[in-house]
């Protein structure tokens, strides 16, 4: 008899309103993709015979992305201020600070 697809994440959930099927369920479809959505996906056959299985591994590459951009800082002479730089990436980016073009 044909079998009947199911799709798991190993380890936790398929992502949450972003998961359709396509196909008859032999495809599954993540819109809005994430770094979080890395992981196993498993794909299931059963029928009344037996069952299959394949293990689908997928890893989300992504661009550096400030997680807070960096704002103009105005002092006057002997004040304290602080410069801060936080971005993140896969793979994780480097940061590199740079005075008037020289790296510090």
């Amino acid at each position: 008899p044909t079998p009947v697809i199911r799709w798991i994440k190993e380890g936790g959930e398929l992502p949450a309103n972003r998961t359709f099927f396509e196909n008859f369920k032999k495809t599954l479809k993540i819109i809005d993709v994430s770094e979080a959505d890395s992981g196993n996906y498993k794909c299931i056959a059963r029928n009344t015979l037996s069952s299959v299985h394949h293990v689908i591994s997928v890893t989300v590459k992504a661009a550096p992305y400030w997680i807070t951009a960096p704002r103009n800082l105005v002092l006057s002479p002997g004040e304290d201020g602080t410069l801060i730089c936080r971005a993140n990436g896969n793979p994780k980016p480097s940061i590199s600070w740079l005075a008037n073009g020289v790296p510090i």
